[in-house]
């Protein structure tokens, strides 16, 4: 392959350092690997993303993860994500322990400023944000997606409020193009310094907000308005690619810059999806498999399709392999450099076995929505054998006659289950409280546990366990959905409990001055109301939207 050091096609302008280029990775969410033109898909416009497709090398069998969380996690830490304590996507388990090692933090030993612009959904609190993690400049949305409950209430992809390295911050526009512009102005803002950009949209997650000037092109093909506007989302996304590549040839850095696109996992919904089975939360290809494109002018080789199995968790290794970033031998990397098959080192890796799993829980279940794949087979629940070499559909399950083969990979699951069992033991990490990095700590029901898997809705009731860093007074407001009724508002931190009683018309009451001190506490805060029935009034506990945690710092 031709190594070419003189940078721009002028050989003047640009920032050139071969051995740290600058690195944007893209990552959509929700998007499927059949909502791509270059993926066969007929109807869908993507000129940009088409045209980084030909410029590329990409990987035909690239895996990502079942659901949004988990995938996420893989990709930061080059782990697999039951060691990084996310086990599913809400609910208090889709927090990463803040001891992980990310992408943003090894390469910074390099020098390389780092950015995330999007979705992080790793953790909303201290010690757990991407500012927490490595990364130099964050704006991003809350909890797992804009208007999710763990979001700023009230918020739309129009217009958001979001989180500028930890404050609020309300913009102008929609939500991609605010993530690739500010981008945008992160890289050119970087001058000598390599930067590494993060560009992780929500789109095209529900709830499928975009302009209607994109949408209508879609229905007047007679498309049904989910699948119109999800492609409406994705010519979106296409669009602010199209004017990101533009702004690297301007600045004449686009020869010395390193693009990755690629997806969290498999389309939501029912629509083209290149003949693979499944979709979002399955083990199936079309849940699993992603687009994953890789250019480099002059150092990754263009247009070239590669077969060789890799996953999300290959991302921080060769990228840290390539920049020379150190990875320090504590730290047990499940993934492994692809470097030498994107740099034409070696055709093909060793022989190696990739695993996926999740479902909702606290903990992972032997055995329930998991596969082994390997080069050639991929075996699900340790039941369906499949040849993907053959049939990349899964279609015909040929498990039975080959009982050895099925044995051997059932032994490699529970081998690996076993080892991510025994490296956190699914424990969820704790939210720290009353530190001065973060105060006041904003809880929702994002994070919050709860016996029966507590949800979002009103009715639901869960708590959250933190760590208080400093012992003090603190003030704690509940913000809950506006009630018609006379109710009382609990609050219970550890051993105490106080209790309010609340007229109509209120959605927030305040407690003052517990007193805490240091060490773990279990927080909760209810509303009890009377609801009239058809015999006697039902008392009904119900849950709230947030808690305010502030520190008084006196």
């Amino acid at each position: 392959m031709t190594q070419n050091a003189s940078g721009s096609p002028d050989g003047g302008a640009g920032r050139i350092d071969r051995s740290r280029p600058n690195i944007i990775l893209i990552i959509a969410d929700d998007l499927g690997y059949g909502d791509l033109g270059c993926h066969g898909n007929s109807v869908v416009e993507t000129p940009h993303i088409d045209r980084l497709y030909n410029q590329s090398t990409r990987f035909t069998r690239f895996y990502g993860g079942p659901m949004c969380s988990p995938s996420r996690a893989s990709l930061m830490t080059g782990r697999y994500h039951y060691r990084t304590g996310v086990v599913d996507t809400y609910i208090g388990r889709s927090m990463m322990y803040p001891d992980e090692t990310t992408l943003a933090q090894v390469l910074s030993t390099q020098g390389y400023r780092t950015g995330i612009f999007g979705k992080w959904h790793l953790g909303d609190n201290f010690p757990m944000r991407p500012q927490d993690q490595g990364f130099d400049e964050t704006l991003v949305h809350r909890g797992g997606g804009i208007g999710q409950p763990g979001d700023t209430p009230g918020n739309t992809y129009f217009d958001p409020t979001l989180q500028r390295n930890g404050t609020a911050e309300q913009q102008n526009g929609y939500c991609t193009d605010i993530f690739t512009e500010n981008a945008t102005d992160f890289i050119s803002e970087s001058d000598e310094q390599p930067a590494f950009a993060c560009i992780a949209t929500n789109a095209p997650h529900t709830p499928l907000q975009v302009e209607d000037r994109y949408i209508e092109p879609y229905r007047e093909r007679g498309l049904n308005e989910q699948t119109a506007r999800v492609y409406a989302m994705v010519s979106n996304l296409d669009e602010n690619l199209g004017k990101l590549l533009s702004a690297l040839e301007r600045q004449k850095i686009a020869d010395n810059t390193i693009v990755i696109f690629t997806s969290d996992h498999g389309m939501a919904g029912d629509r083209y999806n290149a003949g693979l089975r499944g979709s979002k939360g399955d083990v199936y290809e079309g849940g699993i498999r992603v687009p994953f494109f890789i250019r480099w002018p002059n150092q990754i080789e263009a247009d070239r399709e590669e077969d060789q199995i890799a996953h999300f968790i290959d991302v921080l290794p060769t990228l840290a392999d390539i920049t020379g970033a150190s990875v320090s031998p504590d730290i047990p990397l499940d993934g492994t450099s692809l470097r030498p098959i994107l740099l034409d080192e070696q055709n093909h890796l060793q022989e190696r076995e990739l695993f996926l799993q999740m479902h909702r829980g606290d903990e992972p279940t032997l055995y329930e929505n998991c596969a082994v794949v390997t080069q050639q087979y991929k075996l699900i629940n340790g039941r369906k054998l499949f040849n993907l070499q053959r049939d990349s559909g899964e279609q015909t399950n040929i498990a039975t006659q080959n009982a050895p083969l099925v044995s051997t990979l059932r032994d490699s699951y529970e081998s690996w289950f076993d080892e991510m069992e025994d490296a956190r033991d699914f424990e969820p990490p704790k939210i720290v409280v009353g530190a001065p990095e973060e105060n006041p700590t904003l809880l929702t029901r994002q994070d919050w546990l709860g016996p029966d898997r507590s949800g979002w809705s009103d009715e639901d009731v869960g708590y959250w366990d933190v760590k208080i860093s400093h012992p003090g007074k603190y003030d704690v407001t509940v913000e809950f959905t506006e009630i018609n009724a006379i109710s009382d508002i609990a609050v219970r931190i550890g051993d105490d409990h106080r209790s309010k009683s609340i007229a109509g018309g209120r959605s927030s009451c305040t407690f003052e001055s517990f007193d805490l001190t240091e060490g773990t506490e279990k927080f909760e805060a209810w509303l009890t109301t009377e609801v009239p029935g058809k015999y006697e009034p039902k008392v009904e506990k119900t849950g709230v939207k947030y808690m305010h945690v502030v520190r008084d710092s006196e």
